[in-house]
């Protein structure tokens, strides 16, 4: 296994959007060929920010057309400028649980457009959230990622990314970390509680991912206030210690897919 990660000239990517395709292409051929990767066929997360999900549920008898016209009702977006498209969820028991997707066409566009001038073929692109669900174990869970800037929340439910959220997270040495991170946890758990017909529950766990280390006082101060389990982000299983898993958590994701 070869993995590496490098960063993009400043300006070139804006709260997930590609501004600057040459840059971010010039810079993948070079991250390519400092981690010696010579494969191309390359499957690509893309951020929540240049598309919107819902998790929709039907009755078992409900035709495809029918999901059809619900997924355009969720979804009243102007069909030039947007795309959608839906997925049944295997195993749903006594109904039909899709999920659906609408995205920018132009933005998705840029990214498979970078990718091919840094001589890649995009075979796949997914959202994030997608991915972070994929990669961990956890059924109903709060995977907070503050490996990204900025940082981002994802509230899973059945497996299935349910909510996404990024906020700018800048503590001050010195200032209270928990508090700061409650904000958005104690918005998201607020929303998300009113939902009925969840197996999100009080011992659902919020799972801090990111290469820094947080102190057990932190996370033991928001379990508290929070009223949930407040633990460290695990490797996912049969990932070799070597690699980063907070780094690369979306990525493992990614090649997590049945179709990828």
């Amino acid at each position: 296994m070869r993995c590496g990660s490098g960063g993009t000239p400043a300006g070139s990517i804006e709260n997930g959007k590609i501004v600057d395709v040459e840059g971010v292409a010039t810079a993948l051929r070079q991250l390519m060929a400092r981690a010696e990767i010579q494969q191309n066929r390359t499957l690509v997360a893309v951020s929540d920010a240049l598309a919107t999900f819902r998790v929709l549920k039907f009755a078992a008898s409900t035709p495809e057309h029918g999901i059809d016209t619900a997924v355009a009702k969720e979804f009243p977006l102007d069909p030039e400028r947007m795309a959608t498209r839906w997925a049944e969820v295997p195993g749903s028991g006594q109904q039909r649980v899709v999920y659906a997707a609408a995205w920018d066409r132009a933005q998705v566009r840029k990214v498979s457009d970078t990718a091919r001038l840094a001589g890649l073929d995009p075979v796949v692109i997914d959202l994030k959230s997608a991915c972070i669900a994929r990669a961990v174990s956890e059924p109903a869970c709060i995977v907070l990622d503050l490996s990204s800037d900025p940082a981002e929340l994802f509230l899973i439910d059945a497996h299935l990314p349910q909510v996404w959220h990024s906020f700018k997270l800048d503590v001050p040495p010195g200032e209270d970390l928990g508090a700061a991170l409650a904000v958005p946890l104690r918005s998201a758990l607020r929303y998300y509680h009113r939902k009925k017909d969840s197996d999100f529950g009080p011992r659902s766990p919020i799972l801090i991912s990111g290469e820094q280390v947080i102190p057990s006082n932190v996370l033991a101060g928001l379990s508290q206030m929070l009223e949930h389990p407040v633990e460290p982000l695990l490797g996912p299983a049969r990932v070799p210690d070597e690699v980063r898993h907070a780094t690369y958590l979306t990525c493992l994701g990614l090649i997590m897919r049945r179709d990828g």
